[in-house]
């Protein structure tokens, strides 16, 4: 069934970040039913699209050619083509490209509608048994320049902390973070949705112990609870 697509309108798309089988029937009527997907990677998204039969056309739309081709695809909005944005996994521009392209969308007044879905900073979160009405979300850490007052200014956040992490900086994050947070409780999950997904629970210094004697694969989220918990926690000891 063909989803009634308004012209001229960006669909920020989110696709799923893992299984297959959790995207949504409205994400699967829009990606049918538009002229056009810009994809994070279209290899990635090939595999979704033919996995359900869609043959709707393809652009890439990534980190390093975004500033170029938002005002292209603004352009094709304005000639009242409707565009649907993805990512390689999850919701467009969390961590991903896509906010620079909804910005120029807001510019030139053209319409915009999220289809929701799968995030995964969020289903970590919910995996982690740690607080979650009060959280801050910091995607990935500075890899270099300004690392060290990012680390010290979170060791203070009074929110429970949600970090994504590759699996070649896990083991460099969670010492840095031990060194400066001590031994909170965190959670660190990876794979989700896929074959393999693991949560991992405990201290930080627990947590680096069981990947330092393992092979570290996949795309990580850390979870780990914040300052004022914490210290509670400490005080009722």
């Amino acid at each position: 069934m063909r989803y009634p697509t308004e012209p001229g309108t960006l669909y920020i798309v989110s696709t799923p970040i893992g299984n297959l089988s959790d995207i949504t029937l409205r994400a699967l009527q829009v990606l049918s039913s538009v002229d056009l997907i810009a994809a994070e990677d279209t290899r990635t998204t090939r595999i979704l699209l033919e996995h359900y039969g869609i043959k709707t056309p393809m652009i890439s739309y990534y980190a390093r050619n975004e500033k170029l081709r938002a005002p292209e695809l603004v352009n094709e909005l304005r000639q009242g083509k409707t565009i649907a944005l993805v990512s390689d996994a999850g919701t467009p521009a969390i961590s991903d490209p896509g906010a620079i392209l909804v910005r120029a969308a807001i510019e030139a007044n053209q319409p915009i509608v999220p289809i929701p879905g799968p995030t995964a900073f969020v289903a970590a979160l919910t995996l982690s048994g740690l607080r979650t009405d009060r959280f801050v979300f910091e995607g990935f850490l500075p890899t270099k320049k300004g690392r060290k007052t990012k680390l010290s200014y979170l060791a203070q956040e009074m929110r429970t902390i949600v970090l994504y992490e590759s699996s070649h900086r896990l083991l460099k994050t969670l010492r840095e973070l031990i060194e400066a947070m001590g031994e909170r409780r965190a959670s660190v999950s990876r794979e989700l949705t896929k074959k393999y997904e693991e949560t991992v629970r405990g201290s930080l210094p627990e947590i680096l112990s069981y990947y330092e004697k393992r092979s570290v694969k996949g795309e990580f989220i850390i979870v780990i609870e914040g300052t004022e918990h914490a210290k509670r926690k400490e005080s009722s000891s």
